[in-house]
């Protein structure tokens, strides 16, 4: 049986990973972020550019992200570009990496050490539901 600790570890050794400082640069590009947590957790700080999808519910709402809602085709064209996707530690965005890769997608990088990182290297954040 494994801990959830050693079920994170074995997912963040099958997905790419990247740190707080790479997603800060390219985040200047207007890179797609994702953040996984649940809205509480979102509304207490963020990346402004990340969208909400909690972990739970990520593959039954990822066609409705607002990049792509609304188009027939929204998984394929999601997945044609780099997907980033970030949590508290970096535990959930590698499982839902994992997931997602399960689902076809093959840019999908998850953020080691996530939000706390991001905190830790002072990175500009806002807080509330709405932002982006």
């Amino acid at each position: 049986m494994l801990t959830a600790s050693e079920l994170c570890a074995q997912a963040r050794s099958n997905v790419e990973e990247i740190d707080v400082h790479e997603l800060n640069r390219k985040t200047a590009d207007g890179v797609r972020v994702i953040d996984v947590r649940e809205p509480a957790e979102y509304a207490a700080g963020h990346i402004h550019s990340a969208v909400n999808m909690p972990r739970g519910v990520l593959e039954m709402q990822l066609h409705q992200h607002p990049d792509v809602a609304g188009y027939d085709n929204a998984l394929e064209k999601m997945a044609a570009e780099p997907l980033y996707l970030i949590c508290r530690s970096g535990g959930r965005s590698a499982l839902a990496a994992e997931s997602l890769q399960r689902m076809g997608f093959d840019k999908v990088i998850s953020v080691a050490g996530g939000m706390q990182a991001w905190d830790e290297a002072k990175y500009a954040q806002v807080t509330g539901q709405d932002d982006v």
